[in-house]
């Protein structure tokens, strides 16, 4: 193989010289010469036949468990990795330092077991980002349900709009993530349509003031700090700007930055959103700015992975959110869809993430 490992078969077109076979075979031969040299040594030295006989059988049986061990220790091996498999263990693995059939064996093993692995994290993956997804319009609902019940806000026909808007995208996002766990096959449908970007993204902030009201209450139990001291400006140029692209997925890229930014930004902070034409018909170039403490250049390549929660070791330290750390990994994978690029730019004070939407140019089916 081109790669230097070997492979079954090899250079000598599927015949082993480590075979099993060979190793069998060669135990016979040996053990034959071996009877067959003592038998010549007996006839000539005229010792007698039973002495022989004994000798022939030690050493055949010394070979023999010699060879036995030598099948049998990775057979063993292997049970007990089949073993921890199957309760649920996929770190352990089957050594490949044979050049036999066993290693053959054991490499299925192994991708065996790096199969079972992946599943089960995507599996845990799933959960965590239905779990992270569906808690934003939850808090929407229940912040304005909790206005209307105490008495804050009317339940008005605008509210209830509101309230019914919450109900409708956490139905969409109950089906729509669950496509997730076709993520990696790239098979996710995109519905692009046309929109115009100021009232699009105005009610994204509606609906992240909304958000933070509704957290800021849960967190004043807690002893957590609030964050309805950070405000919230949106700039679209020019005014009457339109976008090609799939309107509930942009809604979770810009939700999760939002979310994002605000949670990392200081006392009475400022988080902008900027909207601007792209170089194509429909293409979209986006910008969350907060005033926060940035992030080091070099985090900016693991600021999408999955789970990086950055440098804190505490969810409520300095650079932490306190969530799964999805949020970022989700506004990537949406984007990518679009065929369009997401990643940290410079900025003179705080964390500044551009986003690009190519629009009507083309976009990988």
């Amino acid at each position: 193989m081109s790669d230097g490992r070997w492979s079954p078969g090899g250079p000598w077109g599927g015949v082993r010289p480590f075979s099993i076979k060979t190793k069998l075979g060669a135990l016979v031969v040996v053990s034959v010469l071996i009877a067959t040299g003592l038998a010549m040594i007996a006839v000539r030295t005229k010792t007698e036949l039973r002495f022989i006989t004994i000798f022939s059988m030690i050493a055949t049986l010394l070979i023999t468990q010699f060879v036995a061990h030598s099948l049998t220790a990775p057979l063993d091996e292997m049970n007990a990795v089949a073993r921890s498999i199957s309760h649920g263990d996929y770190t352990r693995r089957v050594r490949e330092n044979r050049r036999d059939e066993l290693r053959d064996l054991a490499i299925t093993i192994n991708r065996m077991a790096d199969e079972l692995e992946a599943q089960d994290r995507q599996r845990k993956e799933l959960v965590a980002n239905v779990s992270h997804e569906l808690r934003t319009p939850i808090a929407g609902l229940r912040a304005v349900l909790e206005n209307v019940v105490d008495g804050i806000a009317e339940a008005d026909p605008e509210t209830m709009r509101t309230a019914l808007k919450q109900t409708e995208r956490l139905g969409r996002l109950v089906e729509t993530l669950l496509d997730l766990s076709r993520l990696d096959n790239g098979v996710v449908p995109l519905k692009q349509r046309r929109f115009e970007v100021w009232p699009y993204l105005s009610g994204v902030l509606k609906e992240a003031n909304m958000v933070a009201s509704a957290r800021a209450g849960i967190a004043s139990g807690s002893g957590s700090h609030t964050r309805t001291d950070v405000h919230l400006s949106l700039d679209v140029h020019p005014p009457e700007l339109v976008a090609h692209a799939d309107p509930e997925r942009i809604h979770q890229v810009m939700a999760n930055l939002i979310d994002n930014a605000v949670k990392h930004s200081p006392p009475h902070g400022k988080v902008t959103v900027k909207a601007r034409s792209g170089a194509w018909p429909g293409s979209l170039e986006l910008e969350v700015l907060d005033e926060g403490p940035g992030i080091p250049r070099s985090e900016w390549h693991r600021v999408f992975e999955r789970f990086n929660r950055g440098a804190a070791k505490r969810p409520h330290d300095p650079g932490s959110d306190g969530g799964t750390g999805l949020g970022l990994a989700i506004a990537r994978w949406a984007v990518d869809l679009h065929g369009g690029k997401i990643g940290v730019a410079e900025s003179e004070r705080g964390c500044r993430i551009l986003v690009t939407l190519p629009g009507l140019s083309s976009v990988p089916s």
